[in-house]
C-alpha cells in the first residue's frame, strides 16, 4: 500500500546541508498497522511528510495505492490536480491536534470537505457520522477550548477520516497525551484499522506504542531504517535491536562458569511452563536474572535472561531443548572454543 524506495530528503540552509532521509526504502502492506520508531532527530517526522508530499522528496519514489506520487511533481495543472486527488485518499493525524480555535467541532471535521467542494447537507452528515465514529456525537457543536487532548485528538482523527482515506498517517499522535487517553487512542486506530481496512502508518519514539498496535515496525537512526519486519519477525531475529527494545532484560553471570541466555517467547510457546520442564529434564539449577512480558497484537509475547550452571559446552543439549519448542535464544557470553588450536 505503501512504498517508499531510495527515499533521500536534504535540507539547505545558510550554506549548509543536513540529511534527515539517507535512501529510506519501506514498505507498508495493505491493512496493517505500521510503526516507524526513533529517537529524535532519526528522520521519522521528514519520512512521514514525504510520504504525502507535504515535503518534496530531494529523489527517491513514493508510491501510495500503487501511484507513484513523487511522478505528479511538478509536471503541469494535470499532475497537480492528480496530486491533490492522491493526497485526499491519505489522511494524517497531527501531534499537536492542528485544531482551529474559531470553528466548532463539527465545522473542523467538516474543513476538509469544503475545500473539496461538497455540499453544506453533505458535509454535515458526513461529520456527524465520523464524530459519533470517534465517540464524540455529543461535542459536535463544542470548541476546541472546552476539550480534553484526548477528545481533541479524536477530533483530529475524524477529520483525517473525512476524505475517505486509504492510508492514514499519524504523527507523534500521542506523545502529548497521558498514558490512559494513549491507550485509548491506540485503541480507536485499532478498531478504525480494522472497521474502514484502513493500512495506518505511525511514527514514535514510545515503545509501548509498537507493542500495543502494531503489526510490523521499522527502527530508524540518522535517516536511515537500520531494522524492519512483523513484530513477530523481529522478535525472532538474533541480535535483534527492536526485539531488545521491546522488551528489555538486563543481568550479569554471577561467575565465569556460568552460561547467560535471553529465551524470548512469542506464539504457544509464551503459555508453556518450558523452563520448568528444562529444569526438571535435566536436574539443573536455573536463575531467572531478569523477565520482561506483554500483550503484542493480542498475543503473549516476552523474554527472559536466564542462567545456567556450567560453562557453554556443558549446556548445549539443554539450549537444543529449547530451540526445539520454538524458543529464540541469544547466548550472552562468549561462547568458547570447542576445538583447540592444534586439534585433529
Amino acid at each position: 500500500m505503501i512504498t517508499t524506495t531510495g527515499l533521500t530528503k536534504v535540507y539547505r540552509s545558510r550554506g549548509r546541508e543536513v540529511t534527515a532521509l539517507d535512501g529510506v526504502d519501506l514498505h507498508v502492506r495493505e491493512g496493517e498497522v505500521y510503526g516507524v520508531i526513533g529517537q529524535s532527530g532519526a528522520g521519522k517526522s521528514s519520512l512521514i511528510r514525504c510520504v504525502n508530499l507535504l515535503e518534496r522528496p530531494t529523489s527517491g519514489t513514493v508510491t501510495v495505492a500503487g501511484q507513484d506520487l513523487t511522478a505528479l511533481v511538478g509536471r503541469g495543472p494535470r499532475a497537480g490536480r492528480e496530486l491533490r486527488q492522491a493526497r485526499s485518499r491519505i489522511g494524517m493525524v497531527f501531534q499537536h491536534f492542528n485544531l482551529l480555535s474559531s470553528r466548532t467541532v463539527q465545522d473542523n471535521v467538516e474543513l476538509p470537505l469544503e475545500i473539496l467542494g461538497a455540499s453544506g447537507k453533505a458535509r454535515s452528515r458526513k461529520a456527524l457520522q465520523l464524530l459519533d465514529l470517534v465517540g464524540l456525537s455529543d461535542k459536535a457543536k463544542a470548541y476546541p477550548a472546552q476539550l480534553s487532548g484526548g477528545q481533541k485528538q479524536r477530533v483530529g482523527i475524524a477529520r483525517a477520516l473525512a476524505g475517505d482515506p486509504k492510508v492514514l498517517l499519524s504523527d507523534e499522535a500521542t506523545s502529548a497525551l497521558d498514558p490512559e487517553t494513549t491507550r485509548s487512542i491506540l485503541q480507536l486506530l485499532r478498531d478504525l484499522n480494522r472497521q474502514l481496512g484502513l493500512t495506518v502508518l505511525l511514527i514514535t519514539h514510545e515503545m509501548d506504542v509498537v507493542k500495543t498496535v502494531c503489526d510490523s515496525a521499522a527502527l530508524m537512526n540518522n535517516g536511515r531504517i537500520v531494522e524492519s519486519g512483523t513484530v513477530s519477525e523481529l522478535l525472532a531475529t538474533p541480535g535483534s535491536e527492536l526485539a531488545s527494545a521491546l522488551f528489555p532484560v538486563s543481568g550479569d553471570a554471577s561467575g565465569d562458569d556460568r552460561t547467560v541466555i535471553d529465551v524470548t517467547f512469542h506464539g504457544e510457546s509464551a503459555t508453556r511452563p518450558v523452563i520448568s520442564q528444562l529444569s526438571r529434564t535435566y536436574n539443573i539449577d536455573i536463575s531467572i536474572l531478569g523477565a520482561a512480558m506483554d500483550t503484542v497484537a493480542g498475543r503473549q509475547v516476552g523474554r527472559m535472561r536466564i542462567e545456567l550452571p556450567g560453562r557453554y559446552e556443558e549446556n548445549v543439549v539443554p539450549i537444543g531443548f529449547l530451540r526445539e519448542q520454538g524458543l529464540q535464544i541469544d547466548i550472552q557470553d562468549d561462547r568458547p572454543v570447542l576445538v583447540k588450536e592444534g586439534a585433529k
